[in-house]
């Protein structure tokens, strides 16, 4: 079979399971702990935990299937889910630090993982410089003699800026490091870092992989080399477990994974090129456009594209906030990943530059042709010009660009 045709397989097929009388879906073991005939037995499995059912805060048997799915989909040998994507992500990073070391980050990483690296570790001696991840020579130019990680996070959420993970691991395994790369946004569909040399990858299992919006989670997934001592120390000692019941309703959202990002790309791409052409923007950052300066990298690494993107324009932040209220198929919130489409909107600035506006559009499962429609007129109500303009400014009287 295609490769294309393994990844529906692998999410939707699974073998007949007699332990569980043939059940379909993966039953949800709501339990605390696991008892023992005799004590022979106990004292075998408390042994290793992770790798039998002794007490559901080091495993699980639903959260395992769907740990089980996730390496097999990311082409790992272990994975370990955490109750969010922040969960997987500190501990993966503490796993592979201590204190004197030194840690080279993308600048454009999540905003919590930035702030955990740049001042929280701080505290515990551990210093972090942060580069612009879009050159090696950034990478090369931050080593120090006690550098032992670099974290990638390829693209990035907000800016969509790619790292090249093949050259970033290479230069990892020259100096002794270890690599970390956040692949929430391309999912195992569409990239396999640990193929390239990556030692972890996490996820914000909140995001695609749910698909749904109703729940939290995170997972790391690696080699045994590197998953086995976090899974003792850090998972167990940090206790940020995720239930069964979040694993169940993961479970079912993975099942669509792969039909869910072909509508998610396709629909994504759609958008993204019909904002493009439009004269309020300056700019647009998605790695699948042919504009994108990183775009033969992106199809190089990559196999397709998520629907999260961003744009940049000159006309104020406010007028997209008075743009995104009157939005009605995008809703204004946090997160993406889910069935509906998100729009927030910011500002950025650069050295030397006057800040322009920042706008990030989630593109969901509703009909792209419905989002194009909704954007146009959403933008001729507040366009400059527009006969309702004067009630923008009206509404909006003594607001400056910085207030």
């Amino acid at each position: 079979m295609r490769a294309k045709e393994k990844l529906h397989s692998l999410v939707a097929h699974d073998g007949h399971d007699e332990r569980h009388h043939g059940a379909i879906s993966m039953p949800i073991y709501q339990t605390s702990l696991f008892s023992f005939e005799t004590y022979e037995q106990f004292n075998l499995a408390r042994q290793d935990e992770q790798e039998n059912f002794v007490y559901s805060r080091g495993n699980n048997p639903t959260v395992r299937y769907l740990e089980d799915k996730l390496a097999e989909l990311e082409q790992g040998e272990r994975a370990k889910c955490f109750a969010s994507g922040m969960a997987a992500i500190t501990a993966a990073i503490m796993s592979v630090v201590g204190q004197g070391d030194h840690v080279i980050c993308t600048h454009q990483a999540y905003g919590p993982t930035r702030d955990f690296l740049g001042n929280y570790l701080q505290r515990f001696g551990v210093e972090t410089t942060f580069v612009d991840g879009s050159s090696l020579d950034n990478w090369a130019n931050a080593v120090q003699p006690n550098t032992k990680l670099l974290y990638l996070e390829s693209p990035t959420s907000m800016m969509f800026e790619l790292q090249d993970i093949e050259a970033c691991t290479e230069l990892a395994r020259s100096i002794g490091a270890e690599t970390i790369l956040d692949n929430s946004w391309a999912t195992p569909c569409y990239q396999n870092p640990l193929t390239r040399g990556v030692g972890m990858v996490v996820h914000s299992i909140t995001k695609y992989i749910s698909g749904h919006s109703d729940c939290v989670g995170g997972v790391v997934v690696g080699t045994k080399r590197l998953l086995e001592p976090l899974m003792n120390r850090e998972y167990m000692l940090f206790g940020g477990l995720m239930t069964p019941q979040t694993a169940g309703l993961v479970t079912r959202g993975l099942r669509t994974l792969p039909l869910r990002m072909q509508r998610h790309e396709a629909s994504g791409l759609k958008v993204a090129e019909y904002i493009s052409r439009q004269a309020y923007v300056r700019k647009v950052n998605h790695p699948g456009l042919e504009s994108h300066p990183q775009h033969a990298l992106a199809c190089r690494q990559m196999s397709g594209f998520g629907s999260l993107f961003s744009f940049e324009s000159a006309e104020p932040a406010q007028r997209f906030r008075a743009f995104a209220d009157r939005l009605q198929y995008f809703r204004i919130g946090p997160s993406w990943g889910g069935f509906e489409s998100l729009i927030t909107v910011g500002e950025l600035h650069r050295d030397n530059e006057p800040a322009v506006s920042l706008v990030r559009l989630y593109i969901g499962a509703e009909d792209p042709d419905d989002l194009i429609r909704d954007l146009e007129e959403a933008w001729r109500i507040v366009a400059p010009g527009d006969p309702a303009e004067g009630e923008f400014h009206e509404q909006n009287a003594g607001f400056t660009q910085n207030g």
